[in-house]
């Protein structure tokens, strides 16, 4: 005799399969369904890890170049992709106050950034973000941070198309002073908002071939 349980199938209806009895017509369909988005998801996180490779080796090899004190700055990797930020070293600035012409200081660290940014550019897009203090500015050439930074971030585009990073790849943009990431409070608050940030952008994917 079946053994029925409260607000349980007894065991001999059609919907459960007895021992030595073949499963039912729907479980072996939601078993394969199963087992094909296993399989999805294991070759898009394969597929995903490869595309990422070079990014992540990018990564370690910048952290690297910062902890032996190369260069200052962070390197992080999100959703959206590699964020490399290049911050002032004591008082080496990266340009002259008021001014977006490339100083020493920071043609040295883009000296020691550009093989690695050049790989990244063959798959991915690059854009160079630039940053201000909140000092106000106003003359001739710039009125205002937001022209400053842009100025800044565009001479730091052209360095590195001039060092063969293909222009097509890369981009310019700036924030001004509306972006700190410390308080401009004191000097060096003011120093670290004073940066330049290189965002290579993974979120959309490999970039088409390019003819």
């Amino acid at each position: 005799m079946a053994v029925k349980l409260k607000k349980m199938i007894p065991e001999d209806d059609p919907r459960v399969s007895q021992i030595g009895h073949p499963a039912p017509p729907w479980m072996v369909n939601y078993a394969d369904l199963m087992t094909e988005m296993v399989c999805f998801f294991i070759i898009m996180y394969a597929l995903s890890a490869a595309l990422n490779k070079n990014v992540q080796n990018a990564a370690q090899q910048l952290k690297e170049m910062m902890g032996k004190g190369e260069m200052a700055g962070q390197v992080e990797i999100n959703k959206e992709g590699l964020r490399i930020t290049l911050e002032e070293k004591g008082n080496l600035p990266f340009f002259e106050s008021g001014k977006a012409d490339l100083t020493n200081e920071i043609i040295e660290n883009l000296e020691k950034i550009y093989p690695i940014l050049k790989k990244l550019s063959s798959d991915y897009e690059i854009i160079v973000e630039g940053h201000t203090d909140n000092v106000p500015i106003f003359t001739r050439q710039f009125q205002s941070n937001w022209e400053l930074s842009t100025a800044r971030a565009t001479a730091v585009v052209r360095y590195l198309v001039s060092k063969g990073i293909d222009p097509r790849r890369i981009s310019a943009i700036g924030y001004g002073e509306y972006r700190p990431v410390a308080p401009n409070d004191t000097p060096e608050n003011r120093q670290r908002n004073r940066r330049v940030v290189f965002f290579v952008k993974t979120s959309s994917g490999k970039v088409k071939e390019l003819k």
